[in-house]
């Protein structure tokens, strides 16, 4: 019989955990926290219980951790990539990046995805399966217990579509930012989607206040069609609307990520067509610069027309910045270092 995760617990669950192994309530906050803020590996190192529990814990549940498979360091800034094998060998893969904000971690929900971007390397074999909740924290735990630093934002924008993943996910939110354990605020977690626009509706009424970021990369349903799969099941309007709902709601800036490809999506209609759309709106827009991959034949755009785009924008009154490219050198875009080192095995 598989084991119990107390990594994927929340206090609540852990509570009754041990209630129902006739033990106090607040055993289960004990737990929670030499779990989520001392960052034990293991049961037996719970020492503020006694050796008798930790043994009955040890006969059906576990801690789960992550195998550390490699990791890349970057040569040009102080970039670090990881790939974590789980435990039933899938490979999954995490971003560290230093700002002068702060560290932030970019990490994954899924094992590869369904979404079928045409960009997008994870999603290349389709998906294999969601993470567990515990999966996706302990890319936070592992990656702050390498670095020796506390990391300060988190962002859902690694391998997989969140919202296709959601309980995990809000279980994710809600134990990263309970008070007993990282206590992260809402402020600096953000959730990207390609759109899946019932799920944002969802996300908004659970009033969690999270930045929410979509992946929109083309201003024209039709066009957007050709790149992105999921703009066949909702047109920009629907999702435009969903934001919108979600601002009400959470009185959070949404940022619309915008990736921008040689010829496909970054001429001045696109850029003008984009600012009708946005103008008003609370909202930011963040252009990317394409990180290209092998399976898809175009081309990032040259940087005069990044800027152009950028300056339509801003000329507009849609707050724009261009995404600092990190890790070039370590293929640290989404998907793109698990697929590499899988296909060279």
């Amino acid at each position: 019989m598989k084991k119990i995760d107390l990594k994927s617990m929340e206090i609540n669950q852990l509570k009754q955990l041990f209630l129902d192994m006739n033990e106090k309530a607040f055993r289960g906050e004990q737990t929670f926290k030499w779990i989520h803020d001392k960052l034990v590996q293991s049961i037996d190192d719970i020492t503020v219980l006694s050796t008798d529990l930790r043994d009955k814990l040890n006969k059906d549940c576990n801690i789960m951790s992550l195998k550390l498979l490699k990791r890349y360091d970057s040569n040009i800034d102080e970039t670090k990539k990881y790939l974590f094998l789980l435990e039933d060998d899938n490979i999954i893969e995490s971003v560290m990046m230093k700002y002068k904000h702060g560290i932030s971690i970019c990490i994954s929900t899924q094992v590869g995805c369904r979404m079928g971007c045409s960009f997008c390397a994870s999603t290349k074999d389709g998906l294999v399966r969601n993470l567990t909740p515990g999966e996706i924290l302990d890319q936070f735990y592992s990656v702050q217990r390498d670095i020796g630093n506390k990391i300060s934002n988190v962002v859902l924008m690694g391998s997989g579509e969140p919202l296709d993943n959601y309980e995990n996910v809000k279980k994710f939110l809600e134990i990263i930012h309970n008070e007993k354990g990282q206590n992260l605020s809402y402020r600096h977690i953000t959730l990207s989607t390609c759109g899946l626009v019932p799920k944002m509706y969802q996300l908004a009424d659970e009033e969690i206040p999270i930045n929410l970021s979509i992946s929109l990369h083309s201003p024209f349903d039709e066009e957007r069609k050709k790149i992105m799969p999921v703009a066949n099941r909702y047109k920009i309007s629907e999702i435009l609307d969903a934001c919108k709902y979600y601002i009400k709601k959470t009185n959070r800036r949404v940022t619309f990520e915008y990736t921008l490809i040689k010829d496909v999506n970054d001429k001045q209609e696109y850029a003008n067509e984009l600012t009708r759309l946005l103008k008003g709106m609370l909202c930011h827009v963040n252009l990317i610069p394409l990180n290209p991959i092998k399976e898809f034949k175009h081309k990032k755009s040259i940087d005069k027309s990044i800027k152009e785009f950028k300056s339509i924008l801003e000329k507009g009154g849609v707050a724009t910045t261009i995404r600092r490219e990190m890790g070039s050198d370590i293929n640290a875009a989404c998907g793109q270092l698990r697929r590499d080192y899988i296909s060279s095995k």
